[in-house]
């Protein structure tokens, strides 16, 4: 089985595709889960159908806390467990 990535979205976005709500989500901040547990939080400024992502300002968030800034990340589709704009 292949694995796949969920977007976590509120009420007024439930209608629409993925994809669409990542366009609206553009420019915006976003936060990412990974496979590997880490999670990311940064401005989305691309994505492709593989849901690769591009973030900008980019923190690695542990523990409801900033653990580190990274800046500029580029994170690989298959690792993406979910994407809350």
């Amino acid at each position: 089985m292949k694995p796949f990535a969920v977007i976590i979205v509120g009420e007024r976005l439930m209608g629409q595709r993925p994809l669409d709500i990542l366009n609206e989500s553009l420019n915006g901040p976003v936060i990412v889960k990974l496979k590997d547990g880490r999670v990311f939080r940064g401005e989305l400024q691309g994505y492709d159908i593989h849901m690769n992502l591009v973030l900008e300002k980019t923190e690695e968030v542990a523990e409801g806390a900033v653990a580190r800034k990274i800046g500029t990340v580029i994170v690989r589709g298959d690792n993406v467990v979910y994407i809350s704009p």
